[in-house]
C-alpha cells in the first residue's frame, strides 16, 4: 500500500500520520507514557499494558503444548517455534536462520553495521532501540527496576536479577573445575 508519511530521520514510511508519529519516539526517546508503579517510561501505550505485567504477573498468553504462560502474544508466537523448530527466515549473507522476521532485521544490522537509532545526548549509535533506552539511563540516572527486599535500584532487568541471588541465595552457576 500507499506509504505517503515518512521519517526523515531514517526513510521509513508508513500508511498513517500516527504510525509515523510513534515511530519517531524511536528516534527522540520520547516516552508519554509512564508507569505509576516504578516510573519506567514508555513511548507507546500499549508497551505500558504489557509492563503492567511485570508488577501483576499476568501471563494471559499460555502454550497449548507445555502450558508456559506469556505477557505478550508475540511471545508465546516465537516460543511455540520452539515446539516445531520452525526458522523460515535466513541470513542472505551467513545462513543463520530465525523463527521471527524481526529477529533476522536486527540480526541483519551485524553484518551492515547499521546503528538507526542514536543518543540525542552524546550521539551514540544502536543498532536496536532497546539498547538505546538501556544507554539513555547512563544520562537519566533512572533505575525502573527495584527490589522488593531492600529497595536497591537498577538500571536493567538482568542487573535486578543478579541482586535477587544475594536474598535468595541462588548460585545457578558451578565451576567445571571444582563443583562449587
Amino acid at each position: 500500500g500507499e506509504k505517503p508519511f515518512s521519517c526523515k530521520e531514517c526513510g521509513a514510511g508508513f500508511s498513517q500520520s500516527g504510525d509515523l508519529t510513534q515511530h519517531m519516539r524511536t528516534h527522540t526517546g520520547e516516552k508519554p507514557f509512564s508507569c505509576k508503579e516504578c516510573g519506567a517510561g514508555f513511548s507507546l501505550s500499549g508497551d505500558l499494558t504489557e509492563h503492567m505485567r511485570t508488577h501483576t504477573g499476568e501471563k494471559p498468553f499460555s502454550c497449548k503444548e507445555c502450558g508456559k504462560g506469556f505477557t505478550q502474544n508475540g511471545h508465546l508466537t516465537a516460543h511455540i517455534k520452539t515446539h516445531t523448530g520452525e526458522k523460515p527466515f535466513s541470513c542472505k549473507e551467513c545462513g543463520a536462520r530465525f523463527s521471527l522476521n524481526g529477529c533476522l532485521t536486527k540480526h541483519m544490522r551485524t553484518h551492515t553495521g547499521e546503528k538507526p537509532f542514536s543518543c540525542k545526548e552524546c550521539g551514540a549509535g544502536f543498532s536496536q532501540s532497546s539498547n538505546l533506552t538501556k544507554h539513555m539511563r547512563t544520562h537519566t540516572g533512572e533505575k525502573p527496576f527495584s527490589c522488593k527486599e531492600c529497595e536497591a535500584g537498577y538500571s536493567q532487568n538482568g542487573h535486578l536479577t543478579i541482586h535477587m541471588r544475594t536474598h535468595t541465595g541462588e548460585k545457578p552457576f558451578s565451576c567445571k573445575e571444582c563443583g562449587a
